[in-house]
């Protein structure tokens, strides 16, 4: 990826366009998807829009039970439900060895699972816990099912940001937050991690046909927000006191799962890999004092060679199996 290339395409979908829009008339019979958080909100959508348009769709799952529950409920019962929690390593190592003694390939890896604004909490050797739930886990569910995306025909890896990633980057001299724990920050720090974690993996990907992309689905409320409370939400301006959504720009989850879906399918991204998405299109760079609200991703979240330092940092806390160079 070259800053050149990180500009709005002429997608013909857009900010209002849904997850119905951008998958009708497509038959991904044949294809296999591996949807992290597939079960709900965003995840839920696109699990259940992959699965109409044919695509045979796994889900692996921090509750089981409840995924099963939920998918049967949307329809999409027959999709496969893998236990993995993504805070757990050993969860997911688990879950993708798993899904490697049932399939030969996966086509689409989407990365929808993640937590917000969570308070301070501790996991596995002490991690912070949204670094965790939202880039290393899917850092090392990535390089686990490397080799099942390398046998595939023109993967693609489809990582959820968000506008959020504007709040930092990644505090490299803390980015566990040992100290200062900030709520918001560390979430921002998280997305910005995706972000670069796209970049990179586009980069050793490349050549194997593995392309990845980040992307903002929009500003949707869905179980994202559940750490938040109601009075939090209603100080933003997102929702009434019933809970109702009234905040400007607010999309559906329809029309937050659309970017996702289009970044697994378009044709206009082949040949492609390492970009910033938003609105069902390529984004713009954006100004280091822009609003969050007014689009385009900050040119840290798309650096080289800040992924490529993200990616070593990963891989030796990690310890995930290394992706071929």
């Amino acid at each position: 990826m070259t800053s050149t290339e990180q500009r709005p395409l002429g997608s013909p979908f857009s900010a209002g366009s849904t997850a119905e829009d951008v998958i009708a008339g497509l038959d991904l019979s044949g294809t296999t998807a591996v949807v992290t958080g597939g079960y709900s909100g965003l995840g839920l959508e696109t699990t259940r829009s992959l699965a109409a348009a044919g695509a045979r769709v796994i889900v692996p799952a921090r509750r089981p039970g409840t995924a099963r529950d939920a998918l049967a409920e949307a329809d999409s019962d027959g999709c496969d439900i893998v236990p993995m929690d993504l805070t757990d390593l050993d969860s997911v190592r688990s879950a993708a060895a798993h899904i490697a003694d049932s399939v030969d390939r996966i086509d689409l890896l989407m990365a929808v699972a993640g937590v917000m604004a969570t308070p301070e909490r501790r996991v596995g050797p002490g991690w912070e816990g949204q670094f965790t739930a939202n880039h290393l886990g899917h850092f090392t569910l990535a390089c686990e099912l490397y080799p099942l995306l390398a046998a595939a025909d023109g993967a693609r890896v489809i990582v959820n940001s968000s506008a959020g990633h504007t709040l930092t980057g990644v505090r490299w001299h803390d980015p566990h937050f040992r100290t200062g724990y900030d709520k918001w920050l560390a979430y921002g720090q998280s997305k910005t991690a995706n972000a670069l974690f796209a970049v990179h993996l586009d980069t050793l990907g490349h050549d194997d046909g593995v392309r990845a992309f980040a992307l903002h689905p929009g500003k949707i409320i869905t179980g994202l927000q559940r750490e938040m409370t109601r009075h939090e939400q209603i100080e933003r301006g997102w929702v009434d006191e019933h809970g109702k959504v009234i905040g400007a720009g607010f999309k559906t989850p329809s029309q937050g799962a659309a970017t996702g879906l289009w970044a697994a399918t378009s044709p206009l991204l082949d040949g492609r890999g390492g970009l910033y998405l938003e609105d069902c299109d390529v984004a713009r760079v954006s100004a280091p004092d822009e609003p969050m609200d007014d689009g385009g991703v900050r040119a840290y979240a798309v650096d080289p060679d800040a992924a490529a330092r993200l990616w070593e940092l990963s891989a030796a806390a990690t310890a995930a199996t290394p992706v071929p160079r």
